[in-house]
């Protein structure tokens, strides 16, 4: 019987195009109240992984089940709505003079931007929470193209909550960010990951500095295969993030972030 606490439940799922497995045989699991990073190098495997999670995606080989629903047995376009997700490939379909206020309450529709829609009151009372929630209530009349990366990073996350999903999706939410944007960013996700009412979250990233406080559980893929998942304290260990980057890594911890370097060599 399926548990019903799994908003994510993948078993023995590939996915091929042509000759190439972008990621091969993955069982994985997430719970409603857990806050996981999918860690790992580039072409890893792990914005395939997050498709997946997001419904836009059907697997090669195996079962995904999403939010009780299992992919390929359900009306995908019903689902979505359910997921939240920021992803770079959002932000590239993003006209540049279309304004932060109505990016963010269009989410309501699954459209980009105002049609004819009609938005009540707790509507856009809502879209003004979320962007003052993440520092950006003051750019709600300019218009996407003039905002800094940072800036566009923070609304499409509060367009992603915008309908109050049941699991949230981040495809590397700080890529591109200077060390301040990077900073502020990652304690906005802390706040949300330490909030009980938030929804199930999955950040990929390939930066163990970039995992925010609050952040319960990691999976390392290399190659589209997983090293290692499990709760943080446990996986995200020396000797298993050297084997997911393939370097001899050392790790160490400064209160509750990470950071990583390679090992000095002997000489």
């Amino acid at each position: 019987m399926e548990n019903e606490d799994l908003v994510i439940h993948m078993q023995g799922v590939s996915v091929r195009r042509g000759k190439t497995t972008l990621v091969g045989d993955v069982d994985w699991s997430v719970e409603l109240d857990e806050r996981w990073v999918v860690l790992g190098p580039n072409g890893a495997g792990k914005t395939t992984l997050l498709r997946l999670a997001a419904a836009e995606l059907h697997p090669t080989k195996g079962k995904v089940r999403l939010l009780g629903e299992r992919i390929g047995k359900t009306d995908v376009f019903e689902l979505r709505p359910r997921i939240g997700l920021s992803s770079a490939a959002l932000n590239g379909r993003i006209p540049a003079d279309e304004k932060v206020s109505d990016l963010v309450v269009s989410a309501g529709y699954a459209v980009l931007g105002r049609w004819r829609e009609e938005y009540d009151q707790l509507d856009t009372g809502r879209a003004k929470e979320l962007l003052a929630q993440f520092g950006i209530d003051h750019l709600a009349d300019r218009t996407f193209g003039t905002l800094s990366e940072g800036e566009r990073k923070r609304t499409l996350i509060a367009r992603a909550l915008m309908t109050d999903p049941e699991m949230l999706l981040l495809d590397e939410p700080a890529a591109g960010l200077d060390l301040g944007g990077r900073e502020d960013l990652v304690a906005r996700l802390s706040e949300l990951a330490l909030d009980p009412d938030a929804p199930a979250t999955v950040l990929v990233t390939h930066h163990v500095e970039e995992i925010p406080p609050g952040f319960t559980h990691v999976l390392l893929l290399r190659e589209g295969a997983i090293v290692a998942q499990g709760l943080l304290e446990d996986v995200l260990t020396e000797e298993n993030l050297s084997k997911t980057f393939d370097q001899p890594l050392e790790l160490q911890k400064a209160g509750d972030r990470y950071f990583a370097r390679r090992k000095a060599t002997q000489g």
